[in-house]
């Protein structure tokens, strides 16, 4: 028997946990509904306690309603995607999973737990519709996007140019490819270049996070939807479709459920889609690209990547080499974005200090050439339009340090005292301060947390100049 105490907590979790929760009886009367749920259909809980769910929501009828499919077949419904009006006649759309409440073998009612979508549903659509306007020639303009080639790989290490030989050769081939690389070292510029440099490069190149969106909503914009295909569907191509001649990237396919993996198998191995709701089998033409930030192999053994799967992408694998595998590429990658933000940003540095390079060579660079160039990018914001040199103090106001401000320090601790370091330390940051605060003493106070008599003693002391 459940106690008070015990009875209190249940109300309250259900009342304020972070899902919507509606339970219908057997005659389709509320008798359940959380204040998640209220807020997410636009309701007070009072209004729909005790009244029929038609009532409330007229928009539904009993084969759209999951609540009363589970009612009447008294099977769950996991996972399901609807999209209906809620009471303000606004569209929302949650992924929801639906159970039968069973009493002496009797179907005593149903109860829904739902998460809202409805963002997220906006937000597929329009990028489906945005990827169509792409494909379209607006009065002989089209638009432009970044297209990489492999001469944009910038790099001499030797399994980097192992690398780019393999993606040289499949630019003219139309099999799959499997490219594996850790966050940030360049999966889709290798993408983009065997597309660009093949023989479908007139044709469209479309790239999908699998990652990005949730499993429900991605089989649509994969496969496109049919009128009816689940509650608010509307006839839409998916992007297999509108890539047909073409390439599609799918980005963290192991991230990817082994359902849909599963699907996606049997269009690569029968060379058509069918649409969500869709009878239709439509043939397409298009090239498969797929990454992945994690060892296929390490995939398949934790089972997020299935095997089979795995086996028809791979017919072409491509290893990219992580940064701490290509420190011989540190300095040539440093200089190239030191050049590529003297254009962006109107500077003019033409030095790295080698205390940079080495430190840059001792990281271990978790995020890769793009966590590379976003330090470099960050120390080249902070230079003056006089400076000709990146120095370590440059890299003070950056993301850099909050991963390898030790290592700064550690690297130089045999040279220095404790108080020499501090002083150092104390005299960049004060020094920071006043360029960033435009030498305003009172405000370069305020964002370093001390009083102004303070600092006007430090500059002083350090004999800073003001500017």
């Amino acid at each position: 028997m459940m106690n008070s105490l015990d009875s209190i907590l249940l109300q309250k979790i259900l009342q304020y946990g972070n899902v919507g929760i509606h339970v219908i009886d057997n005659s389709r009367k509320t008798i359940i509904y959380n204040s998640t749920m209220a807020q997410l259909e636009g309701l007070e809980i009072e209004q729909v306690i005790g009244k029929d769910l038609f009532e409330i929501f007229p928009s539904l009828n009993e084969e759209t309603s999951t609540l009363i499919k589970v009612l009447k077949t008294g099977e769950s419904i996991f996972n399901s995607t609807q999209t209906y009006l809620n009471f303000r006649g606004h569209s929302i759309t949650t992924i929801s999973s639906t159970i039968p409440l069973i009493e002496n073998k009797k179907i005593i009612g149903a109860a829904e737990i739902a998460h809202d979508l409805t963002n997220t549903k906006i937000l597929s659509d329009q990028l489906l519709e945005l990827q169509n306007e792409l494909k379209k020639d607006n009065k002989g303009i089209k638009p432009t996007i970044k297209k990489y080639s492999l001469h944009n790989i910038i790099g001499q290490n030797e399994k980097l140019i192992a690398a780019k030989k393999i993606a040289q050769k499949a630019c003219q081939s139309p099999s799959s490819v499997l490219i594996f690389g850790e966050t940030g070292t360049g999966k889709e510029m290798f993408a983009q270049s065997i597309h660009y440099n093949g023989n479908r490069k007139d044709k469209t190149f479309i790239a999908q996070n699998c990652a990005a969106i949730p499993d429900t909503l991605l089989e649509g914009i994969l496969f496109g939807t049919e009128k009816g295909g689940f509650t608010g569907a509307i006839e839409r191509e998916g992007i297999f479709e509108q890539a047909n001649g073409g390439t599609l990237l799918l980005d963290e396919i192991n991230s990817m459920s082994l359902t849909l993996q599963a699907k996606l198998l049997r269009v690569l191995q029968e060379g058509y889609i069918r649409r969500v709701g869709g009878i239709r089998d439509i043939p397409i033409d298009v090239r498969i690209i797929a990454t992945t930030n994690e060892n296929p192999m390490d995939s398949i053994e934790k089972g997020t990547l299935r095997k089979d799967l795995y086996y028809r992408l791979n017919v072409i694998n491509i290893n990219i080499p992580p940064l701490r595998e290509r420190l011989d590429d540190i300095e040539l990658l440093t200089y190239y974005f030191v050049a590529k933000y003297n254009k962006i940003l109107n500077k003019n540095i033409s030095k790295v200090s080698s205390d940079v390079i080495r430190d840059f060579k001792n990281y271990n660079w978790p995020g890769n050439v793009r966590e590379l160039e976003n330090f470099i990018e960050g120390a080249m914001n902070m230079v003056s339009l006089n400076d000709k040199a990146l120095n370590k103090e440059d890299f003070l106001s950056s993301n850099f340090l909050s991963n390898s401000r030790d290592k700064f320090i550690f690297n130089n601790f045999d040279s220095q005292t404790l108080p020499e370091m501090i002083g150092n330390i104390e005299q960049r940051m004060i020094n920071e301060a006043l360029k960033i605060n435009n030498y305003n003493i009172s405000n370069a106070a305020s964002f370093l947390g001390i009083k102004r008599q303070t600092l006007q003693a430090k500059i002083k002391k350090y004999k800073l100049m003001q500017k």
